[in-house]
């Protein structure tokens, strides 16, 4: 039994999987094709399918006419075969009318009494029937129902035998009841509708190849050749985009390919424009950070013959020795920012699950906080909160932050406050606030914050502490913002956990 299952299984499969393959090979055939070739063959298929639609009522209809003469005819010879005397019609008579009428037999009905006016020369069959007799007012169900079964009976000649007798029954007056009723070979009807089909299929074929080169030159034209040039301009331009000469050059269309050449052709420039802008950035990038460096090691040769001033005991020289290496400080710190912020990417962050306060008690330390009568530090942050980061670039992030509120501490005519480290962790999310009561962010960097060299918070800033900042965040999944607060500022991290899968 199981052997006859998986049997009956696999036949059942087998026509599937094939059915499953063709459709497969039929979609990825079509979709090598080109886009003409898509046209041309949508063209052929849709003007197929009119035609199709097209012949089959005509069919029907021409199957109703040849009845109907039919009808017409069998009225006449029964007309002539009442004028006979005594309605007895001689046997070649009646053979010439109904040979003439294309008929096997004819009869009447008139006022309910039906009678047999040429009956038939040999007895005969009858395979079919058909009531010719139209509708009195259809309903429109009743209407469609009557044209399908007109076409269904106008396919069924087609496929009948030639050896066929049908009877068929037709109007004789304006009474319902006044009938004419024919019996007749099918042989003559198909042949009939044979000629006619083979007529209406060649100039139904002549009508479609012309409608259809029409269709498809016109869409060829408007349509395909734009769509083609659309394409080879996207491709030309994608070779050497900083190349002016291969922007798309848009026609005076005011259609939708002329909307979409515009729109490419600013696209392409605004882009070409833009790479040429990078190129000559990146180029000149390459030499700042050259001379960058450069001016790094003379700075910092600088920084040691300006630590020697310290050990003169000239007063003008103890007074001035501080200022002069705390500005070669901040010019080394700017050389540092800009080499580190003139790379392409961020390393990848490695990250670790590390508590937080040493990590925050080390940055007070390299930026020697406290400040003995001159800047506070305080850390609200449990001993064992714990942070996902990477080490070196949340040290960074926050080094960055706090040496900001030291620079707007010390910007004050004071030089006196407080830097405040706040951290707690929330679910899977850790947040750590850093506020100073400096003198604020003002208004107008607020705009730029984090934009390098757009977003400095102080006179002769760079900004691009906050910049690398919150590029350091970003690569971390987090967000650093600044809070609104009365009183100095407070910039907001929040760095997630690394998702579990």
């Amino acid at each position: 039994m199981q052997d006859r299952l998986s049997k009956t299984e696999t036949r059942e499969l087998v026509p599937a999987a094939w059915r499953r393959g063709l459709v497969g090979s039929l979609r990825g055939g079509w979709l090598r094709l080109n886009l003409p070739a898509k046209l041309l063959l949508l063209t052929i298929g849709f003007v197929l399918l009119a035609e199709v639609l097209i012949f089959l009522p005509a069919m029907a209809n021409y199957r109703q006419g040849w009845l109907n003469d039919r009808l017409t005819a069998a009225h006449v010879a029964a007309l002539a075969a009442d004028a006979m005397p005594t309605r007895d019609v001689p046997p070649a008579l009646r053979s010439e009318l109904l040979r003439t009428a294309l008929v096997r037999a004819i009869a009447l009905k008139r006022g309910g009494q039906r009678r047999l006016v040429l009956p038939p020369v040999t007895e005969l069959t009858v395979d079919s029937f058909y009531d010719m007799r139209p509708l009195v007012k259809p309903t429109t169900s009743e209407a469609l129902s009557d044209w399908f079964s007109e076409i269904g009976d106008a396919l069924a000649v087609f496929l009948s035998g030639d050896d066929r007798t049908i009877r068929v029954i037709g109007p004789l007056g304006p009474r319902d009841d006044d009938v004419i009723e024919i019996v007749i070979p099918e042989e003559p009807l198909k042949r009939a509708m044979v000629a006619h089909a083979l007529n209406l299929t060649w100039i139904s074929v002549i009508i479609s190849v012309i409608t259809a080169a029409f269709v498809y030159l016109a869409l060829n034209s408007l349509l395909v050749r734009p769509m083609r040039r659309i394409t080879r301009s996207m491709l030309h331009f994608s070779e050497n985009p900083e190349d002016p000469e291969r922007i798309i050059v848009p026609s005076a269309r005011h259609d939708e390919v002329g909307t979409a050449e515009r729109e490419l052709a600013s696209m392409q420039k605004q882009l070409s424009q833009q790479l040429l802008q990078k190129n000559r950035l990146a180029q000149l990038g390459l030499a700042v950070s050259k001379i960058n460096h450069d001016l790094r090691n003379m700075l910092a040769n600088a920084q040691l013959i300006s630590d020697r001033l310290t050990t003169i005991a000239d007063p003008t020289v103890q007074t001035f020795a501080p200022k002069l290496i705390a500005s070669l400080d901040r010019a080394i710190n700017f050389c540092t920012d800009s080499l580190r912020f003139g790379r392409a990417e961020e390393a990848t962050p490695r990250r670790e699950l590390m508590l937080l306060k040493p990590l925050i008690e080390d940055v007070g330390d390299a930026l020697f906080l406290p400040r003995d009568g001159q800047i506070g530090f305080a850390m609200d942050i449990d001993d064992t909160l714990r942070i996902d980061a990477d080490r070196e670039q949340l040290f960074r992030i926050i080094s960055n932050l706090v040496r900001n509120a030291v620079q707007a501490i010390e910007s004050q005519d004071d030089a006196k406050g407080e830097i405040r480290i706040s951290g707690r962790r929330e679910g899977r999310k850790v947040t750590v606030e850093v506020s100073d009561d400096g003198p604020g962010v003002p208004a107008a960097a607020r705009q730029h914050l984090f934009r390098a060299f757009q977003g400095s918070t102080r006179i002769g800033g760079t900004g691009l502490g906050l910049a690398i900042a919150q590029e350091l965040t970003a690569v971390h999944g987090g967000t650093l913002k600044l809070a609104d607060t009365a009183r100095g500022a407070t910039f907001v991290l929040e760095l997630p956990d690394r998702a579990t899968h």
